[in-house]
């Protein structure tokens, strides 16, 4: 299986899985507002792409995270690339960590049913630029 789908928002969500804050009188950890918000929008958009059942092979995941900005010379050109659609843009070398970012992305993939368990994406890249509109482009596919 190989799916490829484009998420819109207004602006990117905010908050990665290392932003986690500490209860000192229950002596448990927590997750701040902002985690939780991003997480509940990056399920929202995800939820009409999600497979019928979740994958229980090796997977093969691209992620390219479009970060808005008003700085138009950041925004780069669009080139027709089907591969590589993030060729024309500037890359965002800024906060967040893509480590970070994309674990708190790929939870949510979990939880949805994507795949049983997310130590199964054996081959991933993540690309971070700037764009004119907040937009995350995923590319999965099953490897045989």
């Amino acid at each position: 299986m190989r799916d490829q789908f484009y998420l819109h928002f207004d602006t990117m969500p905010k908050g990665t899985s290392q932003q986690k804050g500490y209860n000192r009188y229950t002596g448990r950890y927590y997750k701040k507002d902002k985690v939780a918000r991003a997480e509940t929008e990056f399920g929202i958009a995800l939820r009409p792409h999600r497979p019928k059942k979740p994958s229980e092979k090796p997977i093969k995941l691209t992620v390219w995270f479009a970060f808005d900005t008003v700085n138009k010379k950041l925004w780069g050109t669009y080139v027709d690339d089907e591969e590589e659609p993030w060729k024309g843009f500037e890359y965002k070398p800024t906060r967040p960590d893509t480590d970070n970012y994309i674990k708190e992305f790929k939870d949510v993939m979990t939880k949805l049913g994507f795949w049983k368990d997310d130590a199964q994406v054996v081959d991933e890249r993540i690309i971070k630029t700037y764009a004119e509109k907040a937009t995350i482009m995923v590319r999965w596919e099953e490897i045989l």
